[in-house]
């Protein structure tokens, strides 16, 4: 019989059957050595039911748990203390559980710099989107040093959160003026053809720029595969997962986990 496992961590969503998470932080406990006693799983929770769930997770030997759609602002606010990050976002996507009170991060913008190709200081950028998402990554890149502007279907999101968190908005962005896209957005999701509903189309990228899609599925997004296509240096959701997801295991381990052991298994379809 094997051991006991001691330290439970989980993803929170609803949904959430679909998370690469599991598959990718059990490999690294493994790697890492802790895969006797530490585990990690997917746990649906509706809205209704997320906060009387969280604030039981540490009596049910949960050390943590990374947080998704749509709990995010939730995990935020009824956290006990919050890092810099999620204080600056509003929002977290991981949870420390330590002596009865909860503790919030935020890995996903500093994620987002980690798995970038670039040195993003100094470099302009769009960022399309004005969702949970858009927050994260607009926080890290103006810390990071870039020049951000923000396109949103609906324009008044983007000026909004330009005026919050920084940046500017923006009406008509032309994609070749841009040394970084990120795309924020669910255009794209479940494999659609996301140019209809974004400021992009396939024949204004360029060599040289970087392309960030935040969509991940079972194989590279279209928008993707026209960047690469055009010459351009792409990072895939996939990658932006891994990052944060590092991340996040590293808060509560305190070790640092292979990237590779986590692509590799984060890269296997569900």
């Amino acid at each position: 019989m094997g051991a006991r496992r001691e330290k439970r961590l989980a993803v929170l969503g609803h949904p959430v059957a679909h998370s690469r998470s599991p598959a990718m932080q059990n490999a690294a406990l493994e790697q890492l050595g802790l895969g006797a006693t530490w585990s990690y799983e997917a746990i649906d929770v509706t809205p209704e039911a997320f906060d009387e769930f969280v604030r039981g997770m540490e009596a049910d030997r949960f050390v943590g748990a990374n947080v998704t759609v749509p709990h995010k602002l939730a995990a935020f606010g009824l956290a006990d203390s919050a890092g810099p990050a999620a204080t600056a976002i509003g929002a977290a996507n991981t949870l420390s559980f330590e002596a009865g009170r909860i503790v919030a991060e935020n890995t996903d913008g500093p994620g987002l710099v980690d798995a970038l190709p670039i040195d993003p200081a100094g470099s302009r950028a769009l960022l399309i989107g004005a969702g949970g998402a858009a927050r994260a990554a607009l926080w890290a890149l103006v810390n990071a040093g870039a020049d951000v502007v923000i396109w949103n279907r609906t324009a008044s999101r983007a000026v909004e959160l330009a005026a919050e968190l920084g940046g500017e908005a923006v009406v008509e962005p032309d994609a070749g003026e841009f040394d970084l896209i990120v795309n924020s957005s669910a255009a794209g999701l479940g494999g659609g053809d996301p140019f209809p509903d974004l400021p992009l189309a396939p024949d204004r990228f360029r060599g040289g720029q970087v392309v960030v899609d935040l969509v991940y599925g079972a194989s590279p997004s279209r928008l993707i595969e026209s960047a690469a296509a055009a010459g351009a240096l792409t990072v895939d959701g996939l990658e932006i997962l891994v990052r944060q997801g590092a991340r996040s295991l590293a808060i509560w381990t305190g070790l640092q986990p292979s990237l590779e052991v986590m692509r590799e298994a984060a890269a296997r379809r569900p």
